[in-house]
């Protein structure tokens, strides 16, 4: 059966990629030796889901909280996943064992499944793939990112599926407008980044995020249950985009880089750096719970 390679790692050092190994078919093999059936309905309709995780010290983090959304994705998106989360558990751990990359990003994939048809779920399978991954610095970054908001709603925000359809569509566009990601809202009402959700600080110091109609990402739930412990004020409400007019800070945040500062969207600027910055005391309580 025709194949398709799954040269799936962003990464510019070739030859230490063919060196890795992913699981594939039911089995861990050289990334060489792995691929997707061209029937299958990942390739034919786009049709899978994925979850990331960062390794540190070659330990998965909160492998539990992201097995817990890649399952949820999977319940919703109606592919059953054949292996449970402890086989999945082991199959991480023995990527990482031998991998040996202590820093690195874990993506796990459910492709839809062979389809003859083209169109049928049918025995969907696990793909899991580990790539070498700059570890985040200690301390927020002190240079910030620009944001453009776009009218968009993604299909099915619960769920993180591979379709980045809209996302790679706006990249021309986002370039013109000089910004460095894109903000996602709803006639008016903030979702989320194609890859990250989003923070703001109002002139009263609480920090707010969308709280519906986006994908739910574990540095957020991170973010939210640090300061609910730590005394620091958080609402998960609906976001205009007036209000961001008014914001002392902005943030957004992702498994990868924990908190990216925002420091313009689109016309409206932010400080950098503030004394009573609430990013950078979140951002010190997340290294912490690494």
């Amino acid at each position: 059966m025709a194949r398709i390679k799954c040269y799936l790692i962003n990464c510019t050092n070739k030859n230490f990629i063919m060196s890795l190994f992913c699981y594939s078919q039911n089995q861990i093999v050289p990334i060489e030796a792995a691929g997707v059936p061209v029937t299958d309905l990942l390739v034919q309709r786009g049709y899978g889901i994925f979850d990331f995780l960062r390794v540190a010290g070659n330990q998965p983090l909160f492998i539990d909280a992201h097995l817990d959304r890649f399952f949820h994705s999977a319940e919703i998106m109606r592919l059953p996943i054949p292996q449970t989360r402890e086989e999945i558990k082991k199959i991480v751990q023995a990527l990482i064992a031998k991998n040996q990359i202590p820093y690195s990003g874990i993506r796990m994939i459910i492709a839809g499944g062979d389809a003859p048809d083209g169109y049928t779920i049918e025995h969907p399978h696990l793909i899991i793939i580990q790539a070498p991954l700059a570890e985040p610095t200690l301390t927020l970054p002190e240079t910030g990112i620009k944001l453009a908001t776009y009218n968009y709603q993604r299909q099915i925000p619960a769920v993180k599926t591979t379709d980045y359809l809209m996302a790679v569509w706006l990249q021309p566009w986002m370039k013109e407008q000089g910004a460095d990601d894109i903000l996602y809202h709803n006639d008016g009402f903030i979702r989320e980044c194609p890859r990250s959700n989003f923070f703001f600080v109002t002139d009263q110091n609480v920090l707010v995020t969308t709280q519906e109609q986006m994908l739910k990402g574990i540095t957020r739930k991170n973010i939210i249950e640090v300061c609910k412990s730590n005394g620091i004020p958080v609402e998960e409400r609906i976001i205009s985009i007036e209000e961001l007019k008014t914001a002392k800070e902005a943030f957004i945040t992702s498994s990868t880089k924990r908190i990216i500062p925002v420091h313009q969207i689109d016309d409206f600027a932010y400080m950098l750096n503030r004394p009573d910055s609430v990013a950078k005391k979140v951002y010190d309580l997340l290294v912490g719970l690494e």
